[in-house]
C-alpha cells in the first residue's frame, strides 16, 4: 500500500506519456532508505517511480531532479542505466517532487557472498561490477553535460564537511569514535591529486541490476549521492565491504573465505580497477577506506533521524542506528 493519490497520478502520467494505458496500481518495493521508490503496473506497461520523501528532509536530500538529469545523461553511454521518462517538480501531484522512468527486468543480488552462485559466477559478477565502475568513471562528463554536475577538486575534504554537518545535523546521542573521525579526518585527508569523474556515490552490489541468467549487469541503481568527485570514493566505498562483519544490518565479507567462494580478495579486485584505469597503485588507501566507513556511518544516522521523525522510508529505518557506533569503530581502526 502506498500513500500515493492514484487518481492524480494517473491523470498526471495520461498527460505526459503517450503509451500510458489506465488503469493503474502502485505498489512499493522493499529496500531504499533515501528515495522511496514504487512500480507502477498499467495493463499494457510497467514503470518505476521514484519520490522524494514526503516530510521535513535535510537541505540538499533527495534531489530526484539530479537523479533523472543523469540517468538522461548517460544514456548513450557504456554505463548501463534505466531510460528517464518524465520529471514532475509540481508537488501537487503526489505530495512531493519525483520522476518515472523504464521498468527493467532484472535480478538483486542482496548478499555480496552470492549464495545463489556457483564460484564461476561470483567472480564473474565481480569482474562485472568493477568493469561497470571503470566504465563510470572514464566517462567524458563534457560530451555527456555533466561537466556542472558538481565541484572539481577537493572532493574528500568537501565531503568529510558536508557529512560532518549531516551527521550532526541528524546526531541522537554522542558517539565518540565519530567524534573522533571528524577530527581526525580533514587532518590526515591526501593532498588532492586532480582526478575527478561521475561518482556514484553508492556504488555497492545491490544497487546494481543483473540479467537474470548472464553475469551482466543491466542498469546501475539509486543515484541520489552522485555527483563529480574523486572516482577512489567509490573504489573505497564498495571494497568497505571487506571489513563488515556478516549480519548486522549490513552483510560483509570479513571472515569470509573468499578464495573458496571464488570472489576477489580486496587487493586483487583494487589490482582489477587500477588495470583498467591504467593507474599502477593508490596511495593512502585506507584513509579512503576510513572516509567512506565515516560517511556510510552518517549515512545511516540519517535514516535513524528520519524514522525518528516518521518519514522514513523503510520499516527497518530505526534499526541504522545500531550501526552508526560499529561503523565509526572500524574506520578508527583503520586510520591507525
Amino acid at each position: 500500500m502506498s500513500d500515493i493519490d492514484i487518481a492524480k497520478l494517473t491523470e498526471y502520467l495520461s498527460a505526459q506519456l503517450p503509451d500510458f494505458t489506465p488503469p493503474l496500481s502502485v505498489a512499493k518495493f522493499p529496500g531504499g532508505q533515501s528515495n522511496p521508490t514504487f512500480k507502477l503496473s498499467t495493463p499494457t506497461q510497467t514503470y518505476v517511480l521514484r519520490r522524494k520523501p514526503p516530510g521535513k528532509t535535510l537541505k540538499g536530500a533527495h534531489a530526484v531532479d539530479r537523479e533523472f538529469r543523469l540517468l538522461s545523461a548517460l544514456q548513450d553511454s557504456p554505463v548501463p542505466v534505466a531510460k528517464p521518462y518524465v520529471l514532475c517538480t509540481d508537488d501537487r501531484v503526489i505530495g512531493s517532487m519525483f520522476y518515472v522512468m523504464e521498468y527493467l527486468d532484472g535480478r538483486i543480488l542482496w548478499d555480496p557472498t552470492l549464495p545463489e552462485c556457483e564460484p564461476a559466477e561470483r567472480t564473474a559478477l565481480y569482474h562485472e561490477m568493477n568493469r561497470v565502475l571503470t566504465a563510470l568513471h572514464s566517462v567524458d562528463i563534457d560530451s555527456v553535460g555533466l561537466s556542472d554536475y558538481g565541484k572539481h577538486g577537493d572532493y574528500f575534504a568537501r565531503q568529510t564537511h558536508t557529512w560532518t554537518k549531516q551527521y550532526q545535523a541528524s546526531e541522537l546521542g554522542k558517539i565518540a569514535a565519530m567524534d573522533t573521525l571528524i577530527e581526525w579526518l580533514p587532518a590526515n585527508l591526501p593532498a588532492d591529486d586532480g582526478r575527478f569523474s561521475i561518482v556514484h556515490g553508492d556504488y555497492r552490489l545491490d544497487n546494481l541490476m543483473f540479467h537474470h541468467t548472464e553475469p551482466r549487469a543491466l542498469a546501475v541503481l539509486d543515484w541520489e549521492l552522485s555527483t563529480i568527485g574523486h572516482p577512489f570514493a567509490d573504489l573505497a566505498y564498495q571494497c568497505m565491504q571487506y571489513y563488515l562483519p556478516r549480519g548486522k544490518g549490513l552483510p560483509g565479507l570479513h571472515g569470509v573465505n573468499l578464495a573458496k567462494l571464488g570472489i576477489p580478495d580486496e587487493t586483487d579486485y583494487v589490482a582489477m580497477y587500477c588495470e583498467q584505469m591504467g593507474i599502477d597503485t593508490i596511495p593512502d588507501w585506507n584513509v579512503y577506506l576510513a572516509f567512506s566507513l565515516f560517511r556510510l556511518a552518517a549515512i545511516c544516522q540519517g535514516v535513524a533521524k528520519r524514522a525518528q521523525q516518521g518519514n522514513a522510508s523503510s520499516k527497518n529505518a530505526a534499526d541504522y542506528g545500531q550501526l552508526v557506533e560499529p561503523l565509526a569503530a572500524t574506520a578508527l581502526t583503520l586510520t591507525q
